[in-house]
């Protein structure tokens, strides 16, 4: 298990070192590379972490997907703990390297609401829902289906981060709001980051058991 935890912790450190990097050159550049910049480098390193990682760990480099498949009984809930600490840890290096470098910075890519925050939270669930059904329908929750699934996977982070990250910073993912919050000391608005992606991803599962046959939701699917 310690090459799956090791893929993880790599994983997450990519997605948040440059994703979250992104944001913050392109606040030091004064706009350089764009927010349409910042979500294709989202959906691109999404993309290349699961064809780098998928056949070792399913590249989850999310907290709510691993619950999520674990809850779907496409992957075993005695290795959830292994998966979410290995995705934090990777996730926290990556914006402590991100202070590191840019010290100056005061959000460090910190996920934060820019209207109301009840709102913002509906919308990380739609969001998290939204990519947890492409996650569930492309993927076994072990390892990753082919080409498909960085493609598709990757293609929905780019999305939805083009089109909500102005308004809710399109987290769908624990780890990646918790560690630049931490490192920047903006716990405010956390909640809404780790809730909202848990229970959309758990309702996509939901509609997963519905629309499909019963079996859709185990490993044999």
């Amino acid at each position: 298990m310690f090459k799956k935890y090791l893929s993880e912790a790599i994983g997450t450190f990519a997605l948040v070192f440059c994703g979250t990097g992104a944001i913050v050159i392109n606040e030091v550049t004064k706009g350089v590379v764009t927010h349409p910049g910042v979500a294709i480098t989202f959906g691109l390193i999404v993309m290349g972490m699961i064809y780098a990682f998928g056949d070792i760990s399913g590249a989850h480099i999310n907290p709510a997907v691993t619950i999520a498949f674990a809850v779907a009984k496409r992957f075993s809930w005695k290795h959830v703990p292994g998966y979410v600490v290995s995705q934090l840890i990777g996730a926290c290096i990556a914006s402590a390297l991100i202070l590191f470098l840019f010290p100056e910075n005061e959000l460090l890519g910190a996920t934060l609401p820019q209207i109301e925050p009840f709102k913002v939270f509906i919308l990380e669930i739609i969001l998290s829902f939204f990519l947890m059904v492409v996650i569930i329908n492309v993927s076994t929750g072990a390892k990753e289906i082919g080409v498909v699934a960085g493609i598709a996977i990757g293609g929905v982070v780019l999305l939805e981060a083009m089109f909500a990250g102005p308004i809710t910073g399109a987290s769908m993912n624990p780890a990646r709001s918790i560690a630049p919050a931490l490192l920047s000391g903006h716990l405010e608005h956390l909640w809404i980051y780790i809730l909202g992606p848990l229970l959309g991803c758990a309702l996509a599962v939901l509609s997963c058991k519905l629309v499909k046959d019963d079996s859709c939701c185990d490993d044999n699917c």
